[in-house]
């Protein structure tokens, strides 16, 4: 379901984000595999419940992070081989996603319709959203400029459905820009609130906006 679909889904109101839209999120593997097309660098990628293939995946991009594979939030963690090597073995009950690690700063891109709101975060904890614990001071964040990219967010973010969605992306060292993920269900109310960004007014106005 695209943008005009979901504008005339209930009798000519709109709807942001219905589940039909959101379905994709909830298989971070199938998810990807979907937004892969749109011209981003993606992390490498293993699910794996086999502790011996994780091993070999970290010893290959030395070092890796590890998250949930479903849409249920996890905290991203890297993966630490004095810690995990002698937990791997749960792997059996349960596939975890590993990525190798990429450094540089992350950019939460927030799309309203064809409209997009950039947000920069300077963190060095591996999962900003968890700053405080992991590294014992919160993230800074900026609003970012985005120039060409903004127009490389909207097309996965259209192509999966849902017109407000969150665009995960990473500002890699060498100048090239990876994305993560398309988030389906955006908290932004944290970006607004520290930028100044107008995010709520954005989604009010789509929402308002004649179905054309």
């Amino acid at each position: 379901m695209g943008f005009t679909e979901v504008a005339h889904a209930m009798g000519g109101r709109r709807i942001a984000n219905p589940l039909s839209a959101m379905a994709s999120g909830m298989s971070k593997p199938h998810h990807a595999q979907l937004i892969a097309r749109h011209g981003f660098r993606t992390p490498a990628t293993l699910v794996s419940d086999d502790p011996d293939e994780v091993l070999g995946f970290v010893d290959l991009h030395r070092g890796a992070v590890y998250k949930s594979a479903s849409g249920i939030r996890s905290v991203v963690t890297a993966f630490d081989p004095v810690r995990d090597t002698g937990r791997l073995e749960r792997l059996r009950w349960c596939p975890v996603r590993f990525q190798e690690h990429l450094g540089g700063p992350d950019v939460r891109v927030h799309v309203v319709g064809d409209r997009t709101f950039a947000v920069r975060v300077d963190s060095t904890a591996v999962d900003y959203r968890y700053a405080r614990d992991q590294v014992g001071a919160d993230a800074r964040l900026h609003a970012h400029r985005l120039d060409d990219v903004a127009e490389r967010c909207v097309a996965p973010a259209s192509g999966l459905g849902p017109p407000f969605a969150g665009v995960d992306l990473k500002l890699l060292p060498d100048g090239r820009i990876a994305r993560f993920e398309v988030n389906p269900a955006p908290g932004f109310s944290w970006y607004e609130s520290e930028t100044g960004l107008p995010i709520a007014a954005a989604v009010a106005d789509w929402l308002l906006a004649p179905v054309s």
